[in-house]
């Protein structure tokens, strides 16, 4: 929550050069309110993402801090917004659970769709009935193992506590899970040891941050991903995974019942028991089924989660915001 004077003074002058809409991510920060005061002042309207920062848990993770923010000024910036963001239906009930009443757009995040490289129109690196096995790159696993991914920030609220004991419950061999993503130095510490203690050393590797083709070549070498998190607006991680053909493990705590419905992956209750039955079952799959799941998920987010259908319904609500449209059908 640092004070950011330049940040303030730069974004009133790139307002005041012609702005017509602010859109603010996130909150807590002293950015998110300098956001809402400079709208204020320059009378422009604003919407505001909150990117999962109001469900419970995230309200619960450095509580104090945020019950002081709120009281401060966090809850008057979002009742003076013009509009509120939401990824899913769960974040419009924690907008309305904080008392907030102001229309909400209902946008889903929007998903780059890569490239597949595969013959017969199968995912790269899963290993389809007839697929060869190949270790392209240092990151691979042994030609023996299939993968288990996780990618994202290594935090409390992602669940890799419960991803390692319920590993444990289930200790599967020819399996092996890579962990990737940067965070808080803590609390990967505290994963390490849980590893230790549990004597699962073989079975993870931690390889860090990635990004660029580096993060697309892991998503297309992996039999699954998984995402226990405590907390997920949206989970843009499993999209990823899904367009990259890879069928996913997630908790309820991520708004993603799709996996269910168009039965591309498991949709579990948090815990180290609940997640390793949804490992027993993924793991006991063939992996042509697995491939077939994964093809499921890529035809859903092409359908439902690609970039021009996002970007369209979000033009629709800064017109409808300047009043020059129609309330758009995603407004709620």
């Amino acid at each position: 929550m640092q004070w950011t004077p330049k940040f303030t003074s730069v974004l009133r002058e790139r307002c005041r050069a012609g702005a017509q809409i602010i859109h603010d991510t996130g909150l807590w920060l002293l950015t998110n309110h300098a956001a809402a005061a400079i709208g204020e002042e320059l009378n422009l309207p604003r919407i505001v993402s909150a990117r999962g920062m109001l469900t419970g848990w995230a309200l619960r993770h450095k509580g104090w801090k945020k019950r002081i923010a709120w009281a401060l000024y966090q809850r008057r910036d979002l009742q003076t917004a013009h509009v509120l963001h939401a990824t899913s239906p769960a974040e419009v009930a924690d907008f309305r659970n904080a008392g907030l009443t102001q229309p909400v757009a209902m946008i889903s995040n929007g998903v780059e769709i890569p490239s597949l490289s595969a013959s017969d129109g199968k995912r790269a690196g899963v290993r389809c009935a007839g697929d060869a096995v190949t270790q392209p790159s240092t990151l691979d696993p042994q030609p023996a193992f299939r993968t288990a991914l996780f990618l994202s920030r290594i935090h409390p609220k992602k669940g890799l506590l419960d991803l390692v004991k319920s590993w444990a419950l289930v200790h599967p061999q020819g399996w092996r899970v890579i962990i990737a993503g940067g965070g808080e130095a803590g609390h990967a510490a505290e994963l390490k040891a849980e590893i230790r203690k549990l004597k699962l050393e073989s079975d993870f590797e931690i390889v860090g941050p990635v990004g660029g083709e580096r993060k697309w070549k892991l998503y297309q070498q992996a039999d699954l991903f998984l995402l226990p998190s405590h907390s997920e607006n949206f989970g843009m991680v499993v999209a990823e995974a899904l367009a990259s053909g890879v069928p996913v493990i997630t908790s309820r705590a991520t708004p993603w019942e799709e996996l269910v419905t168009h039965r591309c992956g498991w949709w579990t209750e948090n815990g180290p028991a609940p997640l390793a039955a949804a490992l027993r079952d993924a793991l006991s799959r063939t992996d042509e089924e697995r491939c077939e799941m994964g093809r499921r998920g890529r035809q859903l987010v092409e359908q439902k989660y690609g970039w021009p259908g996002i970007a369209a319904q979000v033009h629709a609500v800064y017109r409808w915001m300047l009043g020059e449209g129609e309330k758009p059908e995603c407004v709620v």
